[in-house]
């Protein structure tokens, strides 16, 4: 029968493979993981603030000014053309035409109003309550349906609502037919 010796004291170090690098202890390998599981959670559950505004199959119709779940974005319900001219600067905004007296339209990232007849005045279309969209001019008044605020055709004040700062008022003029950025 050979000799055999077990436990630590058989391995001498010169019988000791030589090591090099970190050891993988079972701490270690944990510790990794639960990391990795960690950042990647918070990848996922994380909130963006950017996104291509693209509606790409990866899911790339992200908006940081969402509609509410049933509406029809920010022309549901408006008044006039539908399409959008968002020129800036002097560039056309909206038709004096599209614009009806004691009414309005949302173009581009302006809200439009006619509150009485041949005064024009313009807002940013974004409610000074939570940030979303208004959607619509109705009744003869700005709303928004995220919490239902409204605001006033003539100075973008708030009637009604959890909003209570006015929607910032846009310069606009009159160029012949059009309303223009001034």
């Amino acid at each position: 029968m050979t000799d055999v010796q077990t436990g630590p004291a058989a391995e001498t170090a010169a019988d000791q493979p030589a090591r090099t690098g970190v050891v993988a202890t079972r701490r270690v390998v944990l510790a990794g993981a639960g990391a990795l599981g960690a950042g990647c959670l918070l990848t996922a559950c994380g909130t963006g603030t950017t996104g291509s505004g693209s509606n790409g199959a990866n899911g790339g119709d992200f908006s940081n000014n969402p509609a509410p779940a049933g509406s029809k974005g920010a022309d549901a319900g408006g008044t006039g053309s539908t399409s959008d001219n968002d020129s800036g600067g002097g560039g056309t905004l909206a038709a004096v035409a599209d614009v009806p007296e004691g009414g309005g339209v949302i173009k581009g990232d302006y809200v439009i109003t006619q509150p009485t007849a041949g005064k024009y005045k313009a807002f940013s279309k974004v409610c000074t309550h939570a940030g979303c969209d208004v959607s619509k001019v109705d009744g003869g008044v700005i709303v928004c349906p995220c919490h239902g605020s409204t605001f006033s055709l003539e100075d973008g004040s708030p009637v009604s609502g959890p909003a209570n700062q006015p929607l910032p008022e846009k310069k606009v003029t009159v160029d012949g037919d059009n309303i223009v950025a001034a």
